[in-house]
């Protein structure tokens, strides 16, 4: 099969039916072109002839219920259930080449600062675990941390009520910017638990034999990991190496109730430990669950020993635990932060977001949330949020952005400190590295929402805070500790992967009998992506020069040009840079219009003052209202990588767009964008090499850029674009609300305004408009910054300036 033959058959297999493909096969274009394949059975027989992954099988597990039909019979029922071997889909995860360079095989030691006080913790193999299970076996095992999750998920949206519900398996051997991507193929489908009724059963016991089925069907799934955990199993690994490996269980992403279900507890405990429901609300340390203990109890209840502990601790009668025979497994010690469930709709939306609805009403928050200023990215709730139906994480973090500045002046300081302690959790709980310091913060900003919480009793929003999720945060901490930082666990991630694994199979199929069919289905996706990456390996392979050949690039000669449309910083070399369009996006702009679309009012007097200021003589010609200019839209700015989030580069738009007006009445006039951002008010000061170090430094102020234009020609040659920019004064911390203030800068009656070196742009900036209890009717996100007379700045508007913000 040729490379063109290759394409359309991974197009066909990921995009089209069987019944479209045999009809795109018999078209006379396709047939000219003397494919391998003629029809769709003959290129389902090419895929089958691929390699592919373990191979499916299906069990039947009968389960006998205690509702009798007519003859006096009890009522039984056959589930199925789909698997394969979890090993076999261990040892092709740790043998593909294509993960070479993203593959660890032991623990690595977390980094210590020269101050002693900065502990990395950003994969699992920094994280406790990994070195606790290394020290228990033989010396040069490796330890494979399987990750699974699992999570019901539906298959037909408008008839039928189809589900499935998914194990999906991967291991902490690979690193996490790998696992999240779908594409990568970095976690793959174990299994398909079995979905019922279970009619056999009446009322009072068919919720805990649901259980039961649950935690039967996965230790059917998972009985290879018992052996292959306790003497290991050899492994050719992505590096070409034999390996004696040891999968054992380490994490276990999944929902808060499927945690309860997997611990075997009711669902008004804590999966993690045995704090009573009543004292949920409180932040205090509680013993955590014990496996051998847990254990001890349920096999005293199933032989009827009676047991105070047992109940106290909201055990369920689960007597075989699907955890109970894997080795080196605390099955209490492998949940993980759920920052979909837990954090953005439970302790975000579901109630902090509600306990201030409360407090101000549906109808102010939505007009807070209308009249938000605009910035590049940030979704504008243009009728509020008491009107979306349907909520997504992203519309979750989205909201989460701004709402610091909805509430702000509309309630009490000590709601306002509540507001922003959980906040500062969610966004610290964000970061993709943790240090010493990160874990403080996390801890600290908890304990500041509990000693503030009572204020929300005392305005009769809330009677108790007995809520597990929390509750559930509590541990977030030991969590991180032990299996590094949150986003490598995201439940966010299975989510997606139903839309591959169950959406996409289920619509492949015809909808009878309809598991069988998606295995099939899956198998043969499975193996196109393997064939691809074995391609991508020879690829890569073919490429790379051999090992002990040296370049002919000799190292002066390899130093990068400055081009036109880059620039970066001198004082700040490497930190910040910048980059425009490589063309104007409008020619010959008189000043004229700059001042009446642009906003650029003193144009002139400002552009004759910074020529004044780079020229070391008097400049011959100076500038005129008969001036013309070349425009840009927008500049787009780059800043180094963040330590605590990734290793690539930062960019954000800054925008300065003038109004759109449009003829007709079939669209809309498109309002003018002016952005506001952080430059350097004195240029020549040497600003900090620290990337972290933004708001806090006095050279830097809050501007909006009215305009982006080139130097006119007459002027002389200026190498980087310039901006003309309205000053704010230079940011004020509030302690009352924990955010920088500004307020627009005037001299002599007049907008401060200047023209600067876009060099001199440093960061984006978000500016909310400072208000009282009621907002000004008349305020809307696009007129903000030009009737509020106070503004903040807002630290959320992303992760990034959130943590340069609070300088780590």
């Amino acid at each position: 099969m040729g490379s063109e033959e290759w394409e359309l058959a991974q197009w066909l297999s990921k995009n089209v039916n069987q019944t479209a493909t045999n009809e795109f096969l018999k078209q006379s274009v396709t047939k000219k072109n003397g494919l391998s394949f003629h029809n769709n059975r003959a290129f389902l027989q090419k895929i089958d002839a691929l390699p592919t992954g373990p191979d499916w099988s299906c069990e039947i597990m009968t389960v006998v219920g205690d509702v009798k039909d007519e003859d006096g019979k009890l009522l039984t029922e056959d589930l199925e259930l789909w698997m394969r071997d979890p090993v076999e889909c261990i040892k092709q995860l740790m043998g593909n080449p294509l993960f070479k360079e993203n593959m660890v095989y032991a623990p690595e030691r977390a980094y210590t600062s020269a101050k002693g006080t900065t502990r990395v913790l950003d994969e699992m193999w920094t994280g406790n675990w990994w070195w606790d299970i290394q020290k228990r076996l033989p010396k040069g095992a490796c330890v494979s941390g399987i990750i699974l999750s699992s999570d019901k998920t539906k298959l037909s949206n408008f008839q039928g009520d189809k589900t499935a519900w998914p194990v999906y398996l991967t291991i902490g051997n690979i690193s996490k910017e790998i696992r999240r991507q779908p594409s990568k193929h970095a976690t793959v489908l174990v299994g398909y638990l079995p979905v019922s009724k279970l009619t056999c059963f009446s009322d009072d016991i068919r919720s805990m034999e649901g259980y039961r089925v649950f935690h039967k069907a996965m230790a059917r799934i998972l009985q290879p990991l018992v052996s292959a955990g306790k003497d290991g199993v050899e492994m050719v690994c992505s590096d070409g190496w034999k390996r004696l490996v040891f999968p054992i269980l380490a994490a276990y992403v999944a929902d808060y109730p499927e945690q309860c279900l997997i611990a075997c507890c009711k669902e008004n405990r804590c999966p993690v430990c045995r704090v009573s429901p009543s004292d949920r609300g409180n932040l205090a340390a509680s013993l955590l669950r014990d496996e051998t203990s847990t254990l001890k109890m349920l096999e005293e209840h199933r032989l009827r020993k009676q047991s105070a502990q047992f109940e106290t601790d909201g055990i369920r009668e689960v007597y075989e635990p699907f955890w109970k025979q894997l080795p080196h497994t605390n099955i209490f010690q492998c949940f993980t932060p759920d920052l979909l469930h837990q954090l953005y709709k439970g302790v975000f939306k579901d109630h902090l977001v509600s306990w201030c609805a409360k407090l101000i009403g549906t109808a102010e928050l939505d007009e807070r949330f209308k009249a938000m200023g605009v910035f590049p990215g940030l979704r504008h709730f243009q009728k509020g949020i008491s009107t979306v139906s349907q909520w997504t994480g992203t519309e979750y973090k989205e909201m989460m952005r701004i709402f610091m500045g909805v509430m702000a002046g509309a309630v009490k300081p000590q709601v306002l400190t509540v507001v922003k302690a959980v906040i500062d959790f969610i966004y610290h709980a964000e970061l993709q590295l943790h240090t010493s310091i990160t874990l403080t913060a996390l801890r600290g900003a908890l304990e500041i929402f509990h000693d503030n919480k009572d204020v929300l009793r005392q305005l009769e929003v809330r009677q108790h805070f007995n809520i597990p999720k929390l509750h559930i945060i509590q541990h977030y901490v030991d969590f991180i500790w032990a299996l590094g930082s949150p986003d490598g666990y995201n439940t966010e991630s299975p989510e997606r992967l139903h839309i591959d694994f169950a959406k996409k199979a289920y619509r492949a199929s015809n909808k009878r009998d309809y598991t069988e069919q998606m295995t099939l289905w899956l198998q043969w996706q499975e193996a196109v992506a393997l064939r691809q990456s074995y391609l991508k390996w020879l690829e890569t392979e073919r490429s790379s020069p051999p090992p002990d050949s040296e370049s002919d690039t000799d190292s002066s000669d390899s130093e990068d040009e400055a081009s036109d449309d880059v620039a970066t910083h001198p004082s700040v070399s490497p930190v910040v840079s910048y980059t425009v369009a490589k063309r104007p996006a409008h020619l010959n702009v008189t000043v004229v219009h700059l001042q009446a679309k642009y906003g650029a009012v003193d144009i002139v007097p400002a552009l004759t003052t910074f020529i004044k200021s780079c020229s070391t003589k008097p400049p011959l010609i100076l500038p005129s209202i008969y001036d013309r200019f070349e425009v840009y839209n927008q500049i787009s700015i780059r800043l180094p990588p963040n330590p605590y989030l990734s290793d690539k580069i930062h960019t954000s738009r800054i925008r300065a767009v003038p109004e759109i007006v449009r003829s007709g009445v079939r669209r809309a006039d498109t309002p003018a964008i002016f952005d506001t951002a952080l430059v350097l008010d004195k240029p020549a000061a040497h600003f900090g090499h620290s990337t972290m170090e933004l708001i806090i430094n006095p050279g830097l102020r809050p501007a909006r850029i009215r305009a982006i234009f080139k130097l006119p020609r007459q002027f002389g040659n200026f190498p980087h674009p310039l901006a003309y920019v309205e000053w704010f004064t230079t940011p004020r911390m509030d302690s009352t609300v924990g955010m920088y203030t500004t307020h627009g800068s005037r001299r002599q009656n007049r907008r401060n305004a200047a023209v600067v070196s876009v060099e001199d742009i440093v960061s984006e900036c978000h500016l909310m408009g400072k208000c009282g209890r009621e907002i000004d009717s008349t305020w809307t996100c696009h007129n903000i910054l030009d009737s509020a007379k106070n503004f903040y700045v807002n630290p959320y508007i992303s992760l990034d300036f959130f943590t340069r913000h609070y300088v780590f």
